[in-house]
Formats: structure tokens, C-alpha cells, sequence
């Protein structure tokens, strides 16, 4: 059995994924509206250095920012891949991405999920990149993305991960914050 290889820029576009770009350059990018998921990667695999507060928006009066210590055990060394999403309902990716990027810049956005991305000090050099599924349950896709990743790593989720949305049937490890 060949060993998995590491979920890069390379081996994501050779599964389907296109995009590969900055969170500033989402409005002109053509997100599908379609279904699907999606990563954000960070190219340096060098350990990062951690703004003291997030600029990301107040979700509900609670503030995204957490410790350089908390950010620091959720980094996982190595990986590119900083955290997995999936996106679904009326405008799919394109919605959910651009939530997420508007979330980033400090708006009131709906997507508390991965916001650990936006304390990184590179965090404008991170790219985003989608795969449109037309039959397949981002959910599950997510899920089996994440397992990979898991695979990879140890058992360690994605940076901004917070929690593993387990399959049914089984136990569901979460890290709420």
C-alpha cells in the first residue's frame, strides 16, 4: 500500500480543485454557486506567527480572537491545507466563500467556522479553492477530506478546524470555542 500522498496545491487540483486564490480576489473569481467544498492552504510550511487579536467580525457579541498559546496547539507542522469547508444551499460556494471572506475582513458574515485562518499574520497570502459537486453530498465529501487529512497528520484536524463532524455511527471528537 502506497502512502497517501500531501494534500498541496497540486495533489487538490489533480482531485478537481480550481480557484487557488487570495481571499481579495474572490469577487472576480467565478465561484460556482453550485455545491461543493472547499480549502484554504497556506503555501509556507513554516511555522507561523499569530496577530495578538483577530480582525475578523463579532459573531453574537463574541470576540474571534484566542491566545497565541491556543493557536499554537491547534498548528499542525507541515500541513498546507489550514482547514476544509463545504458548502450547500441556494448559492453554495459562492455564497459561503464570500461570507467567509467578508468574516475576514471584519463584517458581520455567518461564518464563525475555520475563523483561526484570519490571526495568522500571512493570512492575506492564503489561497481558497473549490471543487463543484454536482451528485455527491459535500458533507460527506468534507468528512472524507478531513479523514485524509487526519490520516496525514496523526489525527490532528486541520488549523482552523474546530471540530470533526464524525460519520453517523460513530463517536464525534469536537473543540467547541
Amino acid at each position: 500500500m502506497s502512502p497517501i500522498p500531501e494534500l498541496t496545491q497540486g495533489t487538490l487540483t489533480a482531485r478537481g480543485f480550481r480557484g487557488f486564490v487570495p481571499f481579495r480576489e474572490l469577487p472576480g473569481s467565478k465561484v460556482p454557486t453550485g455545491h461543493g467544498i472547499y480549502v484554504v492552504i497556506r503555501a509556507d510550511t513554516a511555522p507561523p506567527s499569530f496577530l495578538p487579536t483577530s480582525p475578523a467580525g463579532h459573531l453574537k457579541g463574541r470576540d474571534p480572537s484566542v491566545s497565541a498559546e491556543k493557536l499554537g496547539d491547534a498548528w499542525v507542522d507541515g500541513a498546507t491545507v489550514v482547514y476544509i469547508g463545504k458548502a450547500a444551499g441556494r448559492n453554495g460556494l459562492n455564497q459561503r466563500l464570500g461570507d467567509y471572506r467578508r468574516h475576514g475582513l471584519g463584517l458581520l458574515a455567518g461564518h464563525w467556522g475555520g475563523r483561526y485562518i484570519w490571526q495568522l499574520a500571512d493570512s492575506d497570502a492564503l489561497l481558497v479553492a473549490w471543487r463543484l459537486m454536482t451528485g455527491d453530498d459535500p458533507g460527506e465529501a468534507e468528512q472524507d477530506l478531513v479523514d485524509e487529512f487526519k490520516q496525514l497528520h496523526g489525527g490532528a484536524l486541520p488549523f482552523a478546524n474546530l471540530r470533526n463532524n464524525a460519520r453517523k455511527g460513530t463517536a464525534t471528537d469536537t473543540c467547541l470555542n
